[in-house]
């Protein structure tokens, strides 16, 4: 199972930190990493609290554009106001993750736009100071984001570098949980470009590791592109085996699984059996 912090675990983390003075504690990294805890939590009160008060005790300008950032997205700011803020993160010590993370941000407002290229511009000079500053797990997402708009434009080869450089970078750290995105998003590609033998072995080791780390939604989308390729390839059997399979994972879960899966193992068992009723 995944790692994440059940809403339970968040509101005691939160009020352990931040009732009474025990903010005063505080600092402003810590501060600003608690605002996620307090969105999940919906207390909108604390983390405007949380904002100020990183903002307090913030003690040099690389805090305070840290600060600025977070205060920038919570109340989703024009995409120029960040423009503004990454100019001036590239001219603070040390400001270099801080600039990187706030180009890679417009990129993703670029992204929400369809502004592809743009996308790509921002994303691009994000991944140059990640480089610079050995940020791998920073460039597994600038590539993600790549590797999107290359799919959105129709650019596959483009997509296909930038996939197989995320999933080596991947390779290199131990994040199953990305390297079985990753690997899933490879495999569409290459199913894409008609490389069906790449995209199984992809699909498949991205199962391998949906199964490992017990992750429905993981087996979904592989299985679900596994089903595809054999559906493409004529071999409706086998694609109702991955579906079925698909199927049981969210049953043994105890989840609902998603209708499209129903409705695609009968509209299989019809192309398998057209005379029936």
């Amino acid at each position: 199972m995944n790692g994440e912090v059940s809403a339970q675990q968040a509101k005691k983390i939160v009020s352990m930190l931040t009732d009474g003075g025990a903010i005063e504690n505080v600092n402003t990294p810590l501060a600003l990493r608690l605002i996620p805890l307090a969105e999940e939590l919906e207390d909108f009160d604390l983390v405007n609290r949380l904002l100020e008060h990183a903002r307090k005790v913030s003690e040099d300008e690389l805090e305070s554009g840290w600060v600025e950032f977070e205060q920038l997205k919570i109340v989703d700011s024009e995409q120029e106001k960040f423009v503004e803020l990454a100019a001036k993160s590239e001219k603070i010590n040390d400001g270099e993750a801080l600039a990187a993370a706030v180009l890679h941000h417009i990129g993703l407002i670029c992204l929400s736009h369809e502004n592809y290229d743009d996308c790509k511009v921002f994303i691009t000079r994000s991944m140059r100071i990640r480089e610079k500053i050995s940020d791998n797990s920073g460039l597994v997402y600038s590539l993600a984001v790549l590797e999107a708009c290359d799919k959105r434009q129709n650019n596959l080869d483009s997509a296909l570098v930038n996939g197989t450089r995320r999933v080596e970078l991947l390779t290199n750290s131990n994040d199953q949980e990305g390297m079985m995105e990753a690997l899933s998003d490879l495999a569409h590609t290459q199913a894409s470009l008609g490389t069906f033998d790449a995209a199984i072995d992809l699909y498949t080791q991205s199962l391998e590791l949906s199964n490992d780390l017990e992750d429905v939604s993981g087996q979904f989308v592989a299985r679900w592109g596994l089903a595809d390729i054999c559906e493409i390839q004529g071999d409706y059997q086998a694609a109702m085996i991955h579906l079925s399979d698909c199927l049981h994972s969210f049953i043994a879960f105890g989840l609902q699984a998603p209708v499209q899966i129903r409705e695609r193992l009968e509209a299989l068992t019809n192309l398998e059996n057209p005379n029936s009723d």
